[in-house]
């Protein structure tokens, strides 16, 4: 669990400090589980069911907003489907011009939630079943639901989708599955790229969205039981398309990460435009009685997404260090402190990214064991920031905020020794 941050650090006069810039809440209204594509100079969002429809469409020009409902984009759904359960949509663009939309119903025929397609000419729509049957249905696993698309560089098309095994009592696993370039004929075998299994995840995953950067695959997902703030978003890696994917450490976005700014932050999409790349995705508003839609800015660190206003963890003693050294302990992030920051010729560099120039905040694991302690603060060799330690006693860790100003892309971070004797564990920037 990420700490709040406790203690706020004085900056010397003349040096600006700014103010991180947390998700911005872009539909202040139920929009759950988003999906969003760019179509021309409009950017269209749909949503889970609600008093709007099966799926609920929103307009706008700006990914910012101002926001539009625009109606219901699927108002009939297919023959083998009954209203009230439609989650999770995808619209994509074929070859062809017509667009198509995934969703999830429930079956008449298994009573679980399984997989459909439609078709529209506009991303508006009114969208129009594909056949009498679902798309993908397999009652044996829960049923089938999240599903969404990806075109490979390469040209090859799939379709991702959750199994709903934690509706039996199983675990739940993310599969691909190819399809031919109409989104809708499935090809070959499906492949798994994930299963659950960690304690955070309480037996669910789900909401995958896949996309390339440079020659990685991020497979992105949601975590945890939907219904609070253990709600998450996290995503994996790959060198190929089908796999292997390795998990992140650590979540992308959770309720601490994003300093309750978002509460429950789950079913991202991503959108990738050259003027900046961003993440949408739903978390709880109204105390909890709506899932409102927020959007984010997104960056690349070497391939790996980092997401303003969520903190990202460096550790102190992965740094460059001068006069001071690494120390073991059971007590601190990972086991291990940067000591001895002593003398004056004492500092550890911390390479930290940024997604966007502007504001950030800092936060410095501590610990001060004899008295109260300082450290300066330096930013890619820029004006020093004093950064005040209180005294918490060894082994035990807190926090220190700084507000800081951040280039896009990567930065330095240089702590010196100023006053006294402090411990440095980590610098988490959001």
């Amino acid at each position: 669990m990420v700490l709040a941050s406790l203690l706020v650090a004085a900056g010397p006069a003349g040096v600006a400090q700014a103010a991180s810039t947390p998700p911005s809440l872009v539909i202040g209204s139920d929009f759950p589980d988003p999906d969003i594509s760019r179509f021309g100079g409009t950017y269209y969002a749909y949503s889970t069911n609600n008093g709007f429809g099966n799926v609920p469409i929103a307009s706008a020009t700006n990914i910012f907003g101002p926001w539009t409902r625009r109606g219901d984009a699927l108002p009939t759904l297919g023959a083998w489907a009954r209203g009230g359960l439609t989650w999770a949509p995808d619209v994509s663009r074929r070859a062809d011009g017509r667009y198509l939309l995934y969703y999830t119903a429930r079956s008449n025929a298994t009573n679980r939630q399984c997989l459909g397609a439609a078709l529209a000419t506009s991303p508006l729509g009114p969208f129009t079943p594909v056949g009498s049957n679902p798309l993908v249905c397999n009652a044996s696993e829960g049923g089938d639901i999240d599903a969404s698309s990806f075109i490979d560089t390469t040209g090859g098309r799939y379709l991702l989708y959750k199994d709903d095994g934690n509706a039996i009592g199983q675990p739940t696993s993310l599969w691909l599955q190819p399809v031919a370039a109409d989104g809708v004929s499935l090809q070959g075998a499906r492949v798994e790229l994930l299963r659950s299994g960690r304690a955070e995840e309480a037996g669910i995953i789900e909401a995958p969205v896949l996309t390339k950067v440079g020659a990685r695959y991020v497979l992105f997902y949601s975590l945890g039981p939907y219904g609070g703030d253990a709600y998450q978003t996290s995503y994996a890696t790959a060198s190929a398309v089908t796999g292997p994917y390795t998990k992140a450490f650590r979540s992308l976005m959770t309720t601490a990460s994003l300093n309750s700014a978002v509460r429950g932050p789950g079913g991202a999409d991503v959108i990738r435009e050259a003027a900046g790349d961003h993440i949408v995705f739903h978390g709880w508003i109204n105390n909890y009685t709506a899932r409102g839609m927020y959007v984010a800015a997104l960056g690349w660190a070497n391939g790996f997404p980092v997401v303003r206003g969520s903190r990202v963890r460096y550790e102190a003693e992965g740094g460059v260090l001068n006069h001071c050294s690494v120390r073991a302990t059971g007590t601190a992030s990972q086991g291990q402190v940067v000591a001895y920051i002593d003398f004056a010729d004492s500092w550890v560099d911390v390479t930290v990214f940024a997604p966007r120039t502007g504001g950030y905040n800092a936060y410095i694991g501590y610990a001060a064991g004899y008295g109260d302690a300082q450290h300066t603060l330096s930013v890619n060799g820029g004006p020093g920031i004093v950064v005040n330690y209180p005294n918490t006693g060894w082994e035990t860790w807190r926090q220190a905020t700084v507000d800081v100003t951040l280039n896009a892309g990567w930065n330095t971070l240089r702590l010196t020794h100023l006053t006294r004797w402090a411990e440095v564990d980590y610098i988490e920037v959001a």
